[in-house]
């Protein structure tokens, strides 16, 4: 079972999360709300896990079908519930941008398996009521 440690290391609100094999993470609140800005905001947080999952299972299977991928880089949005507490991620929206000798078919493909059946950070924010979409842009490699 994956552990985490989180230990308080800059004013009220800033913390690293250290994982069992050392990886570090900051986060901290907003200003506005008594952090330093020393780290990520936790729920930006769960953005960076969906694009780092999703973008894990694109490129394992694009890398099957032999596709070429020079470069890689996704954009991530979203808009939260208004007047709630908690207030969850509502829209999610997606941009897949792939650089290289890579069959657009085959990464939309990639993507619709990704967000639909691969990515457990994908099924979690659905659950919990998140709309996600997305788009697939493949350029030729730089």
């Amino acid at each position: 079972m994956p552990k985490i440690e989180l230990s308080r290391v800059k004013g009220d609100f800033g913390f690293e999360a250290t994982d069992e094999n050392g990886h570090v993470v900051r986060m901290d609140s907003s200003p506005e709300s008594g952090g330093w800005d020393f780290g990520v905001r936790p729920m930006q947080m769960l953005l960076m896990g969906l694009a780092g999952c999703s973008a894990i299972d694109v490129l394992a299977i694009l890398k099957k079908q032999r596709q070429d991928v020079k470069e890689y880089k996704m954009i991530v949005n979203g808009e939260r519930e208004k007047g709630k507490e908690p207030s969850l991620w509502q829209d999610i929206s997606l941009e897949f941008h792939l650089y290289g000798d890579v069959d657009k078919d085959k990464a939309v493909k990639a993507v619709e398996l990704s967000i639909n059946k691969y990515c457990s950070v994908s099924a979690t924010l659905e659950k919990a009521g998140a709309e996600i979409t997305w788009k697939v842009f493949v350029h030729p490699a730089r």
